[in-house]
């Protein structure tokens, strides 16, 4: 018997929803939101009312009630960290994302689900959101305690990506090690190791390349002048970071083609800067080739930006000598969300529950008294190092390959 799903994914400046009987779309229609329109809510949570209700009232007039739907699934927003799968939007998920410190249009999926279900009495999901965190510790510290490197990424297209091209090799996710890259209004570059995403950059308001509208890591010390240069407020410099960096900051655009129209154009300066922004991405999948130890088995290539094959190609030029590059342009993150939400309804995934906890906090990771799964894991990590002897003959080795030939 077929089940029928509604996927959610709400944009900054779209809605987008699609109805599936099975993996099959029997109705999908994206809602573009003018800056006009955006105007009178002043945060995010407060479009929840008026999104829900163009999705609700479209689907009803488009002859799809609502009792009809078997699960709905929206993507997932900016909640405590959570491990990769698909959760069920319970109470405390729906505290966390009205109450998200990080405004992101994705908050809404969960909230508008969670309605939709209430309303029909079905199950509402959501899966892979951005805050999947499988790091291991050590990617976790930066150079201040005060500023730990999170990870906010865009977990669901990635994993989709990854387990489609596992799924065409006829191997599993979980038996590789990929660099996987999404390239949309945000960039993200991650270390996939056996199903884990152990490192990854953040697309969000953290490090990583820059991209169409956002900054990418930028200098820590000229940064500091700059947020007390009295030029700009702390919202500005926000949006700086997160809307308005990247291309639209040096060339006025996000659009890819009229970038490299007005290269084609003869326009030296946006050649240099759209170079520029492939070089970073290239750095970035160098990164993550360290995290993984060199034992990478495929490169991919997806998002938005990954439509342009002078894009792919500038990028591959620099780091295909560390594994296959493999392009998937685009993202299919409603299909993505149906693909969780009928693997729940088949009984082929589990359903896992979110609770709003806080991850360790290394300063505290030496007081015995308090339970740590950080703890855990470093105890482990001491006693799987190299013998004193192994560390010697790779050290000899290493030094024997810097020896100058013999004349």
């Amino acid at each position: 018997m077929t089940k029928r799903i509604l996927a959610i994914n709400p944009g900054s400046t779209s809605t987008k929803i699609a109805v599936y009987e099975d993996l099959n779309p029997i109705y999908m229609l994206t809602f573009s939101h003018s800056p006009e329109e955006l105007i009178p809510f002043k945060k995010v949570a407060d479009q929840f009312e008026w999104r829900r209700d163009i999705i609700v009232n479209d689907l009803e007039e488009n002859g799809i009630p609502l009792k009809t739907l078997d699960a709905v699934i929206g993507r997932g927003g900016i909640l405590r960290p959570v491990e990769s799968g698909v959760f069920e939007v319970n109470d405390a998920m729906v505290h966390d994302l009205r109450h998200s410190e990080l405004q992101h249009a994705s908050n809404l999926g969960g909230l508008i689900a969670r309605y939709i279900g209430d309303k029909v009495g079905i199950k509402a999901f959501i899966a892979d959101p951005v805050v999947v965190d499988e790091m291991i510790p050590y990617a976790r510290i930066s150079g201040l305690p005060e500023l730990p490197r999170v990870s906010v990424f865009h977990a669901l297209n990635q994993k989709a990506i990854a387990r489609r091209y596992a799924k065409e090799n006829e191997t599993k996710y979980e038996d590789l090690n990929l660099v996987v890259c999404h390239m949309g209004g945000g960039i993200t570059v991650s270390a996939h190791r056996n199903g884990k995403v152990i490192d990854t950059t953040n697309a969000l308001n953290g490090c990583g390349p820059f991209s169409p509208e956002r900054a990418g890591t930028l200098p820590p010390g000229p940064l500091v002048n700059l947020c007390f240069s009295g030029k700009y407020t702390e919202e500005e410099l926000l949006k700086k970071i997160h809307g308005r960096g990247g291309l639209v900051a040096h060339l006025g655009t996000t659009s890819i083609p009229e970038i490299l129209d007005r290269v084609d154009r003869g326009d030296l300066h946006a050649m240099l800067i759209i170079r520029a922004m492939c070089y970073t991405i290239a750095k970035e999948i160098g990164a993550m080739s360290t995290a993984l130890c060199g034992n990478v088995d495929a490169i991919l290539l997806t998002g938005g930006v990954a439509h342009s094959k002078r894009i792919t190609d500038y990028i591959a030029g620099h780091c295909n000598y560390i594994a296959p590059i493999y392009v998937y342009p685009g993202e299919n993150e409603l299909l993505a969300l149906a693909q969780n939400a009928l693997g729940v309804l088949d009984g082929e995934l589990a359903v896992k529950v979110y609770t709003s906890a806080l991850p360790d906090d290394p300063a505290n990771i030496n007081d015995t008294s308090r339970p740590s799964k950080l703890r855990e894991w470093l105890s482990a990590a001491r006693f799987s190092n190299f013998s004193t002897k192994r560390k010697l003959s790779a050290m000899r080795e290493y030094l024997r390959s810097w020896r100058k030939p013999s004349r």
